[in-house]
């Protein structure tokens, strides 16, 4: 039962990275063009 006093915590704090580093991810654009990324993985580029 003492264990949960530390779980909770932790598992908070690693909730508040996982939406820190989302929201991250949607400020600099990681999201924005996910359709033609896809496809320039495909193409040639040499």
């Amino acid at each position: 039962m003492d264990i949960l006093y530390l779980l909770i915590p932790l598992s908070v704090v690693l909730v508040f990275f996982i939406l820190g580093g989302l929201w991250w991810a949607i400020d600099r654009g990681q999201f924005e063009d996910i359709e033609d990324e896809g496809k320039r993985i495909l193409k040639d580029s040499a």
